[in-house]
Formats: C-alpha cells, sequence, structure tokens
C-alpha cells in the first residue's frame, strides 16, 4: 500500500479488510440512474487505505460475511484523488473482491496492529484501539453541515490502572451498530478510528479518539444476557411515541433511564421496584422491549430518592448524572446561541445553591424553557441532571430532555 500512487491502474492487492461503511445511494441529475457507492478500509504490512465499491461490488461485504482483520484479494483496481487529496482505490466495472485462500503471514493480523492507551503517543489514521469504557457512554445529537440531526457517540476509554483516559467522539453513528450491553468498566477494541491531538475545551487535553460511521466498537468480552437488573423507580413515566422513559436509581445509588417500549406499563409507577433483564444497556440507559423479562417486586434494601440526592461538593466525575436538592441564586437567563453548523438554538443558564457549594445549571432547546419558569429563592430537586465542562473548563450541570424538575415546598 505505500507505494499506491494517483493514476496506478491495473492492481492486483492482497489485504486485511479494517473498516466497513454502510452503502450510499446516488441519482444522476441527468438520468435519474440509481448508483450504489460504499467506502472500506483495507491494510497491509506497510499501511493502510480506503477503497470505493460501485454498484453490486457494495454487497459483496454482506455476500462473503466479510469482517475486521479478514484477508481480502482486490482484482483489476486502480488509484485515483479523493476529495481531500489523497490516494484512493477505485474498484468498478472489471473489478472484483475474493476471499483470499490460505493465510499471508506477511501482513499482520487484526491483534498485532492493535494498540493499548498507555502506547497512545501520535497523530495516527486508520487506528485501532484497546481499553476500558471508563465513563458512562452518551448519545448526543447534532446538526452537520447540511443541516441535517446526526448523532454522536462520546465516553472516555482508559488503561487498566485508570491513570491515561483518552476522549472518544464517534461520528455519525447508528445505534443499532453498537453491541447490546455497553456499560462503565467493559473492555473494548474500537476498530478503524482516527488519533489526534486533544482539545482542552472538550476533554483532558491529552490526545483523542475519533471514529465515524465506519468505525466498528468490538467487546472483548461478551457479558451474560440474562443478569437480573433490580431498579426502583423514581420518576414519573414521561411518553415519548410509543414508549414510557422513567428515571430510576440501582443498588448502589447509580441513576438509571429506563426505556419501555411494547410492554404494559400501568403497574409501574413511582417508587416501584423492577426486576428486568433488559433488551440492551447502554451506559446508564436500560431498554425493555418485548423480548425482555420485567417484573415488579418487594425490595425494601434498595434506596430510597432521599438516600440518592448529592451534596454540590461531591459532585465531580463528568458524565455522571446526579440528583441535586438545591436553592435557585440566581434570576435565570436566556439567550439564543449560534452553533458550528449555524443552528440558533435556545439556552438559558442559572446558579444553584446548596449548604456545600455552588454551581451553574445549564438548559438547551427545549430544556431551555423547563429552566425559565424558576425564580430566585425556589427550592428545586433536580433529577438526573449530567456534569460536564463547561464554560473555561469550570463544571457546571446540564439537563437532559428527561431531566425532571420538582418544587420543593
Amino acid at each position: 500500500i505505500k507505494d499506491l500512487y494517483i493514476g496506478a491502474r491495473d492492481l492486483d492487492l492482497t489485504v486485511r479488510l479494517l473498516s466497513i461503511y454502510p452503502i450510499r445511494v446516488f441519482t444522476k441529475k441527468d438520468t435519474n440512474e440509481r448508483i450504489e457507492s460504499r467506502t472500506i478500509s483495507v491494510y497491509d504490512a506497510g499501511g493502510s487505505i480506503k477503497a470505493r465499491l460501485w454498484d453490486n461490488l457494495t454487497h459483496v461485504i454482506e455476500e462473503n460475511a466479510f469482517k475486521p482483520g479478514d484477508l481480502i484479494q482486490i482484482k483489476n483496481c486502480y488509484v485515483k484523488s479523493a476529495l481531500n487529496g489523497k490516494p484512493i482505490i477505485n474498484i468498478g466495472e472489471g473489478g472484483n473482491i475474493y476471499p483470499y485462500e490460505g493465510n499471508d503471514t506477511s501482513i499482520p493480523d487484526l491483534d498485532s496492529i492493535t494498540s493499548n492507551i498507555d502506547s497512545v503517543r501520535a497523530e495516527k489514521e486508520n487506528a485501532v484501539i484497546s481499553g476500558l469504557i471508563s465513563s458512562i457512554p452518551r448519545i448526543i445529537e447534532f446538526s452537520d453541515s447540511r443541516g441535517e440531526r446526526k448523532k454522536s457517540l462520546q465516553t472516555m476509554l482508559s488503561n487498566e490502572s485508570g491513570d491515561r483516559k483518552l476522549r472518544v467522539a464517534l461520528w455519525n453513528v447508528d445505534e443499532d451498530s453498537l453491541p447490546r450491553f455497553f456499560q462503565v468498566n467493559f473492555p473494548i477494541r474500537i476498530i478503524g478510528a482516527r488519533i489526534k491531538d486533544g482539545n482542552l475545551q472538550y476533554g483532558n487535553g491529552d490526545f483523542e479518539i475519533h471514529g465515524d460511521e465506519g468505525t466498528i466498537i468490538e467487546l472483548k468480552e461478551k457479558p451474560q444476557d440474562y443478569e437480573v437488573h433490580t431498579i426502583r423507580i423514581v420518576s414519573d413515566g414521561r411518553s415519548d411515541n410509543n414508549s414510557v422513559n422513567y428515571i430510576g436509581v440501582d443498588k448502589d445509588k447509580n441513576l438509571v433511564y429506563v426505556n419501555l417500549e411494547g410492554l404494559k406499563s400501568n403497574n409501574v409507577n413511582l417508587n416501584s421496584v423492577i426486576d428486568c433483564i433488559p433488551s440492551r444497556i447502554f451506559g446508564n440507559m436500560v431498554f425493555l422491549k418485548e423480548d425482555s423479562y420485567l417484573e415488579l417486586v418487594e425490595n425494601n434494601s434498595l434506596p430510597g430518592i432521599e438516600e440518592c440526592v448529592s451534596k454540590i461538593k461531591d459532585i465531580k466525575t463528568v458524565g455522571d448524572s446526579y440528583i441535586i436538592e438545591s436553592i435557585v441564586l440566581q434570576q435565570p437567563n436566556t439567550t439564543q446561541v449560534n452553533t458550528k453548523n449555524g443552528e440558533l438554538v435556545s439556552v438559558t443558564d442559572t446558579l444553584i445553591g446548596d449548604d456545600t457549594g455552588e454551581m451553574r445549571l445549564v438548559g438547551w432547546r427545549d430544556s431551555s424553557a423547563e429552566l425559565e419558569r424558576l425564580k430566585v429563592g425556589d427550592r428545586i430537586r433536580i433529577i438526573g441532571a449530567v456534569l460536564n465542562s463547561g464554560r473555561e473548563g469550570k463544571l457546571e450541570l446540564t439537563l437532559r430532555k428527561d431531566t425532571l424538575i420538582t418544587n420543593l415546598l
């Protein structure tokens, strides 16, 4: 691969597959002809490169059940310039991709090119990184340059000792492609990522791991599908399309967001205790669908909401969700903010405090209205606000769309 140059033609290559992008469909304006295209990344002992597949070849991945690390042969391809000016392999009419019969030991397997967190020392394209999930994973919606709503995955990846953590940001993710069980302390491998310099505005200044819709997350250990989770419900249910959302706490006083879809929720109420086997767990979000186990139980050993309230001085872990009881110290202020992509959104902030300290509280978009109704002196309970790093790196609490704010008498 290191010897390829723009303009090279009639090439036959033996490589390993690294990452796989979704199929994209285009329509020619002049003929209305439907065209399919797909990008993959491949590597050998000398380097890595992207390759573009066209039309019938876009389905060759599924037809051969190809996966990252597989040896493949690319026949009759050529190299052209991508939009960013870098070389890219083109495989069109007359080209083909086959499984490689046998083994080529000159091309390292996926395990051999996997780096751990401690070995990250420079920027790199098409990297394979392993580590432990060290912060609650979050899915964040954003608008791309075309104004389309997309989703990103944000978390931190640490070494085994936990003394080095790198920010992870995967853009344009499809939630259905993520592992069914994805929680803090799970060992994972990120395949097809980019290592880039860190940004103190969003992380700790260390290198960051970025990816896109072609990046693959692989669990290093398979979790048990049948583990029973016991949760106390600490909020009323909120209907959202075909599902009902609750906030709960587990035995360790951690907040859990419960999503019920296709299950009867009539008997699940504030202070109910449930035993469940989820269909999916993502960070601190538990998804219960028709194939899930759910039962109401009597369990007085689980903490109540009063036992889970945090003092402001104890709110320290970025990405964690908290229950806070505080007083509004400042009249909420609302401004209109232009995002990087030109979107105009409402942002409201105020200052809250308890007997241990003060902290800024922020609501974006629809959550902005939740803060606008507050008045100075109000005693409030906030269930499910997330700690983030805000202005000048100062810690602040941010409302989620399902955060609950109630006035205390």
